[in-house]
């Protein structure tokens, strides 16, 4: 979804980076946790505000105020990227669907981002969707890509695979 549909850079940012300033916290001691935590965010084992509360107590600066702060800047910087959409996207998912095209969603994500996509005017030009954190298995493991063909109904050679290439996603979709 993100960097391939639609992009971060085209919204303001509000990353590890910037939460660490918000929160008070060097920037080192904020991206100790934040970084370590990162495939456990993406597999669904911990959620934003459960990670956010663990930075902010390990540095001693937790309060509730600042916990929805940034979580709710997190969350308001995603929703944004959904505004920003390029203008041959919803006329190309269109164009797809009206073809009778199956279109399924991968997508490495953590809680905030699931949420968001699940909200978006994007989700419901797809037939199966498999993000991440919902499914407990990211990309460039093989069975995220079979288990979306899984839900299409459809074999691998069927499937064309677009992505912007991280997460080594496009080996994977080769070898797939």
């Amino acid at each position: 979804m993100f960097e391939t549909l639609i992009t971060h850079y085209e919204s303001p940012l509000y990353f590890g980076t910037h939460m660490a300033k918000d929160a008070g916290i060097s920037e080192e001691k904020f991206q100790s946790i934040w970084r370590k935590m990162e495939d456990d965010r993406t597999l669904g084992k911990i959620s934003l505000e459960k990670i956010l509360e663990i930075i902010l107590k390990e540095n001693h600066c937790y309060s509730e105020r600042v916990l929805k702060m940034l979580v709710d800047k997190r969350i308001n910087t995603k929703k944004d990227t959904f505004n920003h959409l390029h203008e041959e996207i919803i006329p190309m998912l269109d164009g797809l669907k009206d073809k009778g095209v199956y279109i399924g969603l991968i997508s490495n994500c953590f809680s905030e981002e699931a949420k968001i996509i699940k909200n978006s005017i994007l989700y419901p030009y797809f037939d199966a969707i498999c993000l991440s954190y919902d499914e407990g298995i990211m990309k460039p493991d093989k069975r995220i890509f079979e288990l979306c063909m899984k839900k299409l109904n459809v074999n691998a050679e069927e499937c064309l695979y677009i992505g912007d290439g991280g997460s080594n996603e496009l080996d994977a979709a080769s070898k797939v």
